[in-house]
């Protein structure tokens, strides 16, 4: 019989969110979407049709107005969208990695955009949060071809599965579906 030696236990990994539950809040949706980079914004096309596209957004400073920001080329299709029609939805996507048949949640937010120049103070700030939009903020291209764009969400912030124990999803996945109100003070 071979002896071996004794290995070393790692600590054991921290439970996913998804089995707890937390607030239903603004304070605590913001928190989770602060935690993101990633989300699908909807513009409308001339035609009047959805357009949407990924794209990586910053969250203004917990002190200020609440706004969404995004770094975007000054010709794209979503700029031009917004030119035409300022009205815009941003979904953030939160997936559930460790238990994939569960459906992702999401916080839909609605608001009403505007362009911005590169050089907005605000949006550069915003994009302080996180390596990934650091490294967009600072990428070596022409920045009189970028702009910034500043999504003012509607106070209704829409929410679905965010925050909900797995259990309570499980058992109860038509409650998953509830909104939270941006504080009159956050506007």
């Amino acid at each position: 019989m071979v002896m071996r030696e004794p290995r070393e236990i790692s600590p054991p990994r921290p439970m996913p969110d998804c089995w707890f539950s937390m607030t239903r809040d603004f304070a605590s949706v913001e928190q989770q979407v602060r935690k993101k980079t990633f989300g699908i914004l909807s513009t409308i096309d001339k035609s009047g049709r959805p357009h949407s596209t990924g794209i990586l957004y910053g969250v203004s400073s917990p002190d200020t107005h609440f706004a969404l920001y995004i770094l975007a080329g000054a010709n794209y299709v979503k700029v031009r969208n917004i030119r035409r029609d300022p009205r815009v939805s941003l979904v953030v996507t939160f997936p559930r990695y460790y238990l994939r048949f569960v459906p992702a949640s999401y916080v839909m937010f609605r608001g009403t955009a505007e362009i911005l120049p590169f050089d907005d103070h605000d949006g550069r700030a915003a994009f302080q949060g996180s390596r990934i939009l650091r490294m967009n903020l600072n990428m070596d291209v022409d920045s009189k071809n970028l702009v910034f764009i500043r999504i003012r969400p509607e106070p209704h912030v829409v929410c679905y599965g965010l925050g909900i124990g797995l259990m309570e999803f499980r058992n109860h996945p038509e409650n998953a579906g509830y909104s939270v109100t941006i504080p009159a003070s956050r506007l």
